[in-house]
């Protein structure tokens, strides 16, 4: 069921403190009943601390990464068993700064996609290109390889438990926004891709985020596309007035 979904990565920024305050200050800005689905992803150490906070909201909470693997040698990483144990359900993979400085390739995060969904989770599935490739006019062919590689390799029915995250990597944190017209224009081709690897029916109903300098005054611009179904925040998700406007963006 396609749905509009607003998710803040708050990636490596707030400490436990800090986390309780942002929190607190989004529960404070949540006056009015949100059209989209809302879901952060605090830092690994503040996951359950979050999930405990969020359980009287409207709110998710989500890990920003997770191993392939299910246990064993693997210092540092974090399993879909463990999160799962502490009410995390939700995890977002191939995030391009995963991409870029973990070296994480469409291989691996294809192995991560089958973890998650064994476990029943939610995957947030990030992809885009960067700007040699728009540059280049290889934007469009450089995203189906991403799509085809890293996740159509899933069942029908696992197509429930995704949802996609288009983030051109020339836009992330960087103040350069693709303009509406650049992001439905991606999203109606990821659509079609979709469509022709799977059926109409699969890519009418997946929800398809885009993600890169979304602020509170261009949101409701990019949000009112047909093909855009809502944001994968960064910057903005660390300011809970900014966050929460952008979420009341959704129509």
């Amino acid at each position: 069921m396609r749905k509009k979904i607003v998710a803040g990565n708050w990636k490596m920024n707030k400490n436990l403190a800090e986390t309780g305050e942002l929190i607190a200050a989004m529960k404070r800005n949540f006056e009015n009943a949100l059209e989209a689905d809302i879901i952060i992803a605090p830092t690994f150490t503040n996951l359950y601390y979050a999930f405990e906070e969020c359980k009287d909201l409207k709110v998710k909470v989500a890990a920003q990464n997770m191993h392939q693997e299910e246990q064993g040698a693997y210092t540092g990483e974090v399993s879909a068993d463990m999160l799962k144990s502490i009410g995390v359900e939700t995890v977002i993979l191939g995030h391009s700064e995963r991409r870029a400085h973990f070296g994480e390739t469409d291989a691996l995060l294809a192995k991560k996609v089958n973890t998650a969904l064994a476990h029943h989770m939610t995957v947030i599935f990030c992809f885009g290109e960067e700007l040699k490739d728009r540059k280049n006019k290889e934007h469009f062919s450089l995203v189906k390889h991403q799509l085809k590689n890293g996740l159509f390799h899933i069942k029908d029915e696992d197509w429930d438990n995704v949802i996609l995250a288009y983030e051109p990597v020339w836009a992330i944190g960087t103040g350069e926004t693709a303009s509406p017209e650049q992001a439905q224009e991606m999203h109606a081709f990821i659509r079609k891709t979709i469509s022709e690897a799977y059926s109409t029916k699969i890519s009418d109903n997946v929800s398809i985020l885009y993600g890169g300098s979304v602020k509170p005054n261009n949101a409701k611009e990019i949000f009112a596309k047909p093909d855009v179904d809502g944001g994968l925040i960064g910057g903005a998700s660390l300011d809970a007035k900014s966050f929460v406007t952008i979420a009341n963006a959704i129509s």
